[in-house]
């Protein structure tokens, strides 16, 4: 088969599928709701035990507040994404607030909040950031991985 007509049905493909999972609903963001976010904590982080959740008058994210500290869950597409958010840092934006995990590998989220809302929810982390400080390195692998004593 020569290389146009391949590379022309992949497309074809990839848009039909596109316009499918748009049109069926799939590709709908997520709602927050005490709910929805709570089940989104607990599929990311099933061994701690939900409190309380908080979702955004938008209902794009959630403060979950859990056994083990004040944690975050947002929106990502039609999926979401759950953070605990000690040692995190706020910033503030015109929409709302720009946490920053203190882990390297997530990247910021823009939390968009009205005035009222962004400075409860600022008093909020900043309290369990503030409280509760991430393990360190040392910390975190003591508590992942196993302890071998080598005796001779």
């Amino acid at each position: 088969m020569p290389l146009e007509i391949l590379i022309a049905m992949v497309l074809v493909g990839i848009i039909v599928i596109a316009i499918l999972l748009h049109f069926t609903g799939r590709s709908a963001p997520v709602l927050m709701t005490r709910e929805t976010a709570a089940r989104a904590w607990a599929r990311h982080d099933p061994d701690s035990r939900i409190l309380d959740a908080q979702p955004s008058t938008l209902g794009h994210a959630a403060l979950i507040d859990t056994d083990t500290g004040l944690g975050l869950v947002w929106c990502f597409g039609a999926d979401t994404i759950a953070r605990p958010l000690a040692g995190c840092s706020l910033m503030d934006h015109p929409k709302g607030l720009r946490v920053r995990f203190a882990d390297f590998a997530t990247p910021s989220v823009m939390l968009h909040l009205s005035d009222k809302e962004r400075e409860g929810w600022r008093r909020r982390i900043l309290a369990a950031s503030a409280t509760s400080q991430p393990p360190t390195a040392t910390e975190q692998r003591d508590q992942t991985h196993a302890s071998y004593d080598l005796l001779p």
